[in-house]
């Protein structure tokens, strides 16, 4: 595996609430901010995406129109970059939080070249509130970014530790690839990420490397090429 320079980290928001599944576990929250940060001094460039599956997953509502979830979904993101952020300030980085849309003084608007220019001074990008639009899910905002931003690859931090060839909750036999093309991981179906944050993958050859947040300094070997989780390539 390859060291990454410049990258984009998405977060489960899951992974972030840790046993209690839902809002935060400041412990994780540190951990991850304390990997970044080793990352930054080292001279790489950071960006970060987070999940709002801790506070709402809205597709699974029937009773609430889909723009609304949606709606409250990109909500949700922002309050965990603002919390998260926080974290990485208390350890001692600087952190600008960009959104696609005014959010008063808490954020500011996304712009390629601030938050480029943020990371190459040594600081770290959150980039909340997906793509500012129903319909789109956090992992298509992921590639996006990713691609705007010039990264080297994407790096995928979640509750599971990596693409297997069936549910690993539910099938103990199940196997896990270190290595699988993203056409395979369409034909095959596996659901890593959604159809439009593939072909955002596939179109501008963005690769990425899914692994397990919980392995003790899995952010920082996933970027130093150390990973065991799953390399996905285009």
């Amino acid at each position: 595996m390859n060291e990454y320079n410049r990258i984009l980290l998405k977060l489960s928001g899951e992974a972030l609430a840790g046993e209690q599944k839902t809002g935060f576990d400041e412990a994780t929250c540190i951990n991850v901010a304390k990997q970044v940060k080793a990352l930054v001094e080292e001279g790489r460039q950071v960006a970060i995406v987070i999940g709002g599956g801790n506070f709402w997953r809205g597709r699974s509502s029937e009773t609430i129109d889909r723009t609304k979830a949606d709606q409250i979904g990109m909500l949700a993101t922002v309050m965990n970059c603002i919390y998260v952020s926080e974290i990485f300030r208390y350890v001692g980085m600087e952190t600008k939080i960009y959104t696609p849309f005014s959010c008063g003084s808490m954020t500011q608007l996304f712009s390629k070249d601030d938050a480029l220019a943020h990371m190459k001074s040594g600081g770290v990008a959150f980039l909340a509130g997906g793509t500012g639009h129903p319909y789109f899910s956090t992992d298509t905002a992921t590639v996006l970014r990713a691609v705007e931003l010039d990264c080297d690859i994407i790096l995928m931090a979640r509750a599971v530790d990596g693409v297997y060839d069936s549910d690993p909750k539910l099938n103990p036999n199940a196997k896990k690839y270190d290595t699988i093309s993203i056409h395979e991981l369409l034909d095959k179906k596996l659901g890593v990420v959604d159809l439009t944050a593939t072909c955002l993958c596939v179109d501008n050859k963005m690769p990425m490397l899914l692994f397990g947040l919980s392995e003790e300094n899995s952010i920082f070997n996933a970027a130093s090429g150390k990973s065991k989780g799953t390399i996905i390539t285009v």
